[in-house]
């Protein structure tokens, strides 16, 4: 099954806006074409065909006469306008009438022209005139005729005359009607030449305006989307605004508050719920560690103590492991070479009473961080029990200070192999299901680390054992006086 991509909707707007304006002009020239098909108004370009035909129908016979001959063109143009009539006179003063002339067209063409109430004067090219218009007009001299103009001659015009001349003929039956079926496919082409500019036109400032009004109405939008995210279980109650947000989308971010605050709250509630019962644990793991002791020795009565003992260990890290989302008291600058010093001081007898040596290898110099101090103390007391359980009861566990934030804890025992580095992280995972651990150890120091902005993981290398790194963020001191004063904190 194919994958669905994601679509943009800058151009599914983009296309739909094109298609919708194309669609909405064609339909416009198609109800206007309709219109005219039903009302089949008579067109005054009909007088110039018939003055056109005429004049090629023109003639004279063998006394010198004016005579119309009668062309295909002409008899049809008949058939179709049976009330056809017009003058033709030459220079000479020679008459040629046919049909019912009006009155007014039958005198001569001077008095003709004071009838006119207003019309174009056209010439041929040869003779270089201008067009004029000639107007009839009353004015307080009396009725003028007046013939004017905006140039002398065509010389004397400035960039380019347009001059459009329309001119439509069809395929008709022998009775004068139009063939539609022939006319309409040959229309339409027509039409969507005379549209394809504009099509053009409005597609191409679609296309370039679409994209910018998009992106400052989805502007809102966008930030919003940053805002979302930087939540994370941290912060998960921050609410996204909808201030910016289109009034189409404001429901879905509302939505998506709403479903925050109810995950919020049930993780809320499950954090309350292990806490409480971690609390409620503690209290008969106690009384079973005070019984167990009263037992006579023997190797049923140290198991039962191991049991209880890990019991009460996995309570304690349930325990911590909750109370990670809870302030813990204010992060402090402290030198991290006295205070990695001050915890290997305290596990080293513990580490010597299970057969290993003990080595601290510090820096010379001291390294600040800025840190919760029960914190970080929890997650290296983690990872040196790790170190003491795991290590294989031989060898030499080591804590190391480096200059870059980071402790590090060396065993020599069996190691973690490569493909387990990330699995053992998970909560409750034993790399060995029998084990006495319960798995928490590690996954408890790495999320310590994550609050404070650093990291847990297992170096890879030609050595052997277990090498582990806690990395904290250094912090940079502002003024060589703030630095001094840290360092008298901590000493």
């Amino acid at each position: 099954m194919k994958k669905l991509r994601p679509t943009s909707l800058q151009w599914v707007l983009v296309r739909r806006l094109i298609l919708l304006q194309a669609a909405t002009l064609i339909t416009f020239i198609a109800l206007l074409c309709a219109a005219f098909f039903i009302a089949q108004p008579r067109l005054i370009i009909d007088t110039e065909v018939a003055a056109g035909l005429v004049a090629e129908a023109i003639a004279r016979d063998a006394q010198g006469r004016l005579v119309i001959e009668d062309t295909d063109d002409l008899r049809k143009f008949r058939e179709e306008f049976p009330h056809l009539w017009f003058v033709v006179r030459d220079e000479k003063g020679e008459v040629l009438r046919e049909g019912e002339v009006p009155e007014a067209y039958a005198k001569g063409t001077g008095e003709l022209l004071w009838g006119v109430n207003k019309a174009t004067l056209g010439f041929r090219k040869e003779l270089r005139l201008p067009e004029a218009t000639l107007m009839n007009a009353d004015t307080r001299a009396g009725r003028m005729q007046i013939i004017a103009a905006t140039v002398a001659s065509r010389d004397q015009t400035d960039g380019l005359e347009i001059n459009v001349d329309l001119d439509f003929d069809v395929v008709r039956y022998p009775d004068g009607q139009p063939i539609w079926v022939r006319i309409i496919p040959i229309l339409a082409l027509v039409v969507l030449i005379m549209l394809s500019p504009v099509i053009i036109v409005m597609g191409v400032t679609t296309l370039v305006t679409t994209p910018a009004v998009v992106r400052r109405s989805l502007a809102g939008l966008v930030a919003t989307a940053g805002q979302a995210k930087r939540i994370d279980i941290d912060n998960r109650a921050v609410q996204l605004p909808t201030e910016q947000v289109p009034t189409e989308i404001a429901p879905l971010v509302e939505a998506f508050n709403n479903a925050l605050s109810r995950l919020g709250q049930g993780y809320d509630q499950r954090n309350r719920f292990l806490t409480d019962a971690a609390h409620e644990l503690r209290t008969p793991i106690a009384i079973l560690r005070t019984r167990a002791e009263l037992l006579r020795e023997d190797p049923e009565s140290a198991r039962l103590l191991t049991d209880i003992e890990r019991l009460s260990n996995l309570a304690q890290q349930l325990l911590d492991r909750q109370v990670l989302d809870q302030s813990a008291g204010a992060r402090e600058v402290v030198d991290l070479v006295a205070f990695a010093r001050h915890l290997a001081a305290d596990f080293a007898p513990l580490a010597l009473g299970a057969g290993y040596d003990f080595t601290f290898e510090p820096l010379a110099t001291s390294v600040l961080v800025n840190i919760q101090p029960l914190q970080i103390q929890q997650a290296v007391t983690n990872l040196l029990r790790n170190a003491i359980d795991h290590g294989g009861g031989e060898g030499t566990i080591s804590v190391v200070v480096d200059g870059r934030g980071g402790v590090e804890i060396h065993d020599e025992g069996p190691g973690i192999p490569d493909d387990e580095h990330e699995r053992v992280f998970q909560p409750f995972y034993r790399l060995r299901p029998r084990n006495s651990g319960a798995g928490l150890g590690l996954n408890l120091a790495r999320e310590i680390a994550r609050l404070h902005g650093g990291g847990v993981e297992i170096l890879i290398g030609p050595w052997r054992g277990a090498r582990i790194r806690l990395q904290l963020p250094l912090w940079q001191a502002t003024t060589s006086a703030g630095k001094s004063d840290a360092a008298r904190q901590v000493s």
